[in-house]
């Protein structure tokens, strides 16, 4: 079922509950993938209702960002949701998520995350971002209230501030972190790999090696964080403009002396002029 409607979705979801079922929620921007849909499959799995919203937020893109050409392929995500029998694909647009005006934080509530969580990695060069982010995702969960919420570990990241952000806020979801899905080459998927050439797919290898030659040389008994950072450099080439690699706790994004198994690596580069991110978790999760 497509809604558009904030009131149509509430409406439906308040039948569920009156009904006693769990509901699930799977935020999306759209250009579905199989990592979107690992996450819409583990929905399925634990609820007895599932929503998935496709929604490209304007407040979480800079000026300077990809808004206008993010991939929007709406007919084909609702055919990939209706294939996985989700129960409600929502896609609102920005005037009803928003009501209209002008989309700043000196007209709109935003929802602002910790300093501590967003001045580092992609909050450093994307200023704003997560505020935006924050907001949309808290718009998303009061208006459809569910009881789990779907997100993937390559946004790491935002994982780890949409959970401080419900724990801080006293809110009654609970949020599932899913393993990041790759293609067969180990590129992880990403809406933004449509913009790679097959050339630049192959460039883009190159995230997932340093990453897990970083967590070769942890196993083998390096923990010195820069001597583990400093392996990714015979990796690069003229190709690669890398934005920023750095190894922190996974939980809190605390930074660390030496590598232990609570340990999170964590990378950002563009490629082919497409930004694109990675990570990897020390300990087998």
């Amino acid at each position: 079922m497509l809604l558009n409607k904030i009131n149509e979705v509430r409406a439906e979801v308040k039948r569920w509950r009156a009904e006693g079922l769990k509901v699930g929620l799977v935020p999306t921007m759209g250009a579905l993938h199989e990592g979107h849909l690992s996450l819409i499959k583990r929905a399925k799995a634990e609820c007895d209702k599932v929503v998935v919203s496709v929604f490209v937020n304007p407040i979480q893109f800079g000026p300077s960002e990809d808004f206008d050409k993010y991939p929007r392929t709406l007919e084909a995500d609702t055919t990939l949701c209706d294939n996985e029998s989700v129960d409600i694909v929502f896609a609102p647009n920005a005037n009803e998520m928003y009501g209209g005006g002008r989309l700043s934080n000196d007209t709109l509530t935003y929802v602002c995350p910790p300093y501590f969580f967003v001045d580092k990695l992609c909050g450093k060069s994307r200023v704003g971002h997560f505020d935006g982010v924050c907001t949309v995702v808290m718009k998303l969960f009061n208006i459809v209230q569910p009881d789990f919420a779907y997100f993937g570990q390559k946004d790491a990241q935002q994982v780890i501030i949409i959970k401080k952000m419900v724990k801080d806020l006293n809110i009654p979801i609970e949020i599932i972190q899913c393993p990041i899905v790759r293609e067969e080459s180990g590129l992880a998927l990403s809406s933004r790999n449509k913009y790679l050439s097959e050339q630049g797919k192959k460039d883009a290898l190159v995230l997932n090696k340093i990453l897990n030659n970083i967590k070769s040389c942890y196993k083998k008994g390096v923990t010195d964080i820069e001597s583990l950072k400093e392996t990714a450099y015979s990796f690069l080439t003229e190709k690669h403009e890398l934005e920023y690699l750095e190894i922190y706790n996974c939980n809190d994004l605390e930074e660390q002396k030496e590598a232990n198994d609570e340990s999170i690596a964590l990378i950002a580069c563009r490629v082919d002029g497409v930004r694109l991110i990675d990570n990897i978790y020390f300990k087998e999760v």
